[in-house]
């Protein structure tokens, strides 16, 4: 079976981040390979979170995120429903993280993923049998 990962909102955001060069590098050397190993998913929340962080704190032109975004298209996507919301809800409850960041994680389950690459979350922890990797470590 094909390990899966699931692209947390932040490494989409540094690979268009002027701001932090390493972390741009590492953050288009890793979607690169996501796309070329057809093993790259993320979600209809990341999908909104990138649109809404590039456009309103790094001031990207708006058309050009929303072509970023379409390209995104081609990793598989989870659509956020219900259950992952009340999944997202529990897994904020036992593991005391916020929903924003359970909710990632549920999706990444959900998607029955290997790892979640995010810098938000502790490195090497495992959440509802998903490792959380830092790229930037």
């Amino acid at each position: 079976m094909t390990e899966k990962y699931f692209a947390d909102t932040n490494i989409l955001i540094y690979s268009i981040d002027n701001h932090y060069p390493k972390k741009k590098n590492i953050s288009r050397e890793l979607i690169a390979k996501l796309f070329e190993d057809n093993s790259g998913i993320i979600s209809t929340q990341v999908l909104q979170e990138f649109y809404y962080a590039a456009v309103n704190k790094l001031r990207s032109d708006p058309k050009i995120v929303k072509e970023l975004l379409k390209s995104f298209e081609d990793l598989e996507i989870v659509q956020i429903n219900t259950t992952i919301i009340h999944n997202a809800i529990d897994c904020s409850i036992t593991n005391k993280i916020s929903f924003w960041d359970a909710l990632i994680i549920s999706a990444a389950e959900s998607a029955n993923c290997n790892k979640l690459f995010s810098e938000d979350l502790n490195n090497g922890q495992i959440i509802n049998g998903v490792e959380i990797v830092n790229p930037f470590i």
